[in-house]
């Protein structure tokens, strides 16, 4: 493609060269130098690519993006200066790949919590009404039974652009991703008009100094989803929905479970069979039925209420949203694994105490025998957030059992001693074993009728990082074999 298609929708100036080169790829990463390349110069916190520039002209890059002039880059390179390298790679990148996202209904989900779930949700209902749909997020990118790992929630734009494009040759009509607040202040989906955006929630997350400066520019970046998007899907019952629609250009749809919506839950049951957890309740609005999943707490009803909003205004038949909700599992995210009948064992990606108090909070509602927390703190992270983890689920368990969770650079024994500090102030019961799998074939060798197992942390992790090494390890499998060493 032609330099001068590529800049299309770019506001730029061209200091030097031509605009006719043709351009082979687009790179930011200068690590990734090809011939042919127009190199883009982006100005990150820590390493700055103006600094690569003859790098990428020594590696055959035929064009530059800067953001400053820059001197002595050969009169055969084209260089081109714009405002922002982030907001032009965004842009350069959509018309390199077509504009996929054109070709595709895109529905973005942002929020604090339950992102990923319903992103797995909304997927799980297209398909059973026999569309098939790409979704991107935390735990990586499907397209189809294709899984391919992603280093962001939110890919950079280039990437982003990347995968829809795959994602249309591929045969997807319809693209559910989890909008980042990270995502949207970095400019990764500007120029994208999504067709739905969402709103699920908003609590104090991802603040400090590499993300958000504050809870209100926290809020403010969640916000830029609703000035570009079409229709925007809000939670009516968050305290914070009418400062992320501040300034929106879109039409507003609501859903609740308390006060009147568009879509509204009513009569909202928990329901336990067995080892098995879920929710039952009535919807009505833009759609009216009794509703069953078996993903568990009021926290689902709401994901539930999103993917059906959703559907119903994408012209989904209701018994495929029932279906599609009913089979829905999504890894890591209050997943129930197979192991007795007699007691539930839970994983959960919960690491911090906002999320770890809304799980524990949501499995006490089913009344269990004791709840008991398999957990550790992740190395080379915050020691405030062992505090509250220790606080929270020591006044919440019955029994905390304190092992590894990628204790990367720190001794395990200090990480330890961070959360019983917590632990201390709530009086919470613990004991300590390092071992994670010993920790969890304790638990079920001692789980009595009623018991729920909780294995917080890990969620859809496969591996234990210590050291700097990723060791594979993967709490499904864990449980699988204690099952058969206990001959469950």
């Amino acid at each position: 493609m032609k330099l001068a298609e590529i800049l299309k929708n770019t506001e730029c100036t061209l200091l030097q060269g031509a605009l006719d080169a043709e351009i082979t790829d687009i790179i930011y990463d200068s690590r990734k130098l090809t011939v042919g390349c127009v190199f883009v110069c982006m100005v990150g916190a820590v390493v700055d690519g103006h600094s690569f520039i003859t790098d990428a002209v020594e590696k055959g890059a035929v064009a530059v993006v800067v953001e400053r002039e820059v001197e002595n880059i050969p009169e055969n390179v084209a260089v081109i200066k714009v405002a922002s390298s982030r907001k032009a790679l965004a842009l350069m990148s959509a018309q390199f790949f077509g504009n996929p996202a054109k070709e595709l209904v895109t529905i973005g989900l942002t929020g604090t919590k339950g992102k990923t779930t319903t992103t797995y949700m909304i997927k799980s209902v297209l398909e059973s009404a026999g569309f098939k749909a790409g979704l991107i997020g935390t735990t990586g990118v499907l397209i189809g039974d294709q899984k391919l790992p992603t280093k962001n929630t939110t890919p950079e734009s280039y990437e982003l652009h990347k995968i829809f494009r795959t994602m249309v040759d591929k045969g997807c009509k319809y693209a559910v991703m989890e909008v980042s607040s990270q995502g949207l202040k970095l400019d990764r989906t500007l120029g994208i008009e999504f067709d739905y955006g969402i709103f699920t929630n908003l609590s104090p997350d991802h603040i400090g100094p590499n993300e958000h400066e504050s809870f209100e520019e926290y809020t403010e970046c969640k916000s830029r989803l609703f000035r570009q998007c079409k229709t925007a899907i809000v939670n009516a019952d968050d305290e914070h929905s009418q400062e992320v629609l501040k300034g929106h250009t879109c039409k507003v749809l609501t859903y609740s479970a308390k006060a009147d919506a568009d879509l509204k839950a009513e009569n909202i049951e928990f329901i336990r069979d067995g080892a098995k957890l879920g929710m039952r309740f009535n919807v009505k609005g833009k759609a009216d039925t009794a509703v069953t999943i078996y993903t568990p707490g009021l926290f689902s009803v709401y994901n539930s209420l999103v993917t059906i909003l959703c559907c119903a205004l994408l012209g989904v038949k209701t018994e495929d949203i029932l279906k599609g909700l009913i089979e829905v599992k999504v890894k890591g995210r209050v997943e129930i694994v197979p192991c007795s009948d007699d007691f539930s064992v839970i994983i959960d990606y919960a690491h911090n105490e906002v999320s770890t108090k809304s799980v524990l909070t949501t499995l006490l509602e089913y009344k269990p025998n004791r709840l008991i927390c398999v957990y550790g703190g992740g190395g080379n992270r915050s020691r405030l957030r062992r505090y509250d983890m220790g606080e929270v689920t020591g006044a919440m368990a019955d029994l905390c059992v304190l092992t590894e969770d990628n204790p990367r650079d720190e001794d395990l024994r200090q990480i330890n001693d961070d959360i019983k500090i917590g632990l201390a102030k709530s009086n919470g019961k613990y004991i300590e074993i390092d071992d994670r799998k010993e920790a969890i074939k304790y638990c079920i060798e001692n789980a009595q009728k009623g018991d729920m197992i909780v294995l917080l942390g890990k969620g859809h992790q496969t591996y234990q990082e210590r050291k700097g090494v990723k060791y594979h390890f993967d709490e499904r499998e864990a449980v699988a074999e204690i099952k058969e060493e206990l001959g469950l």
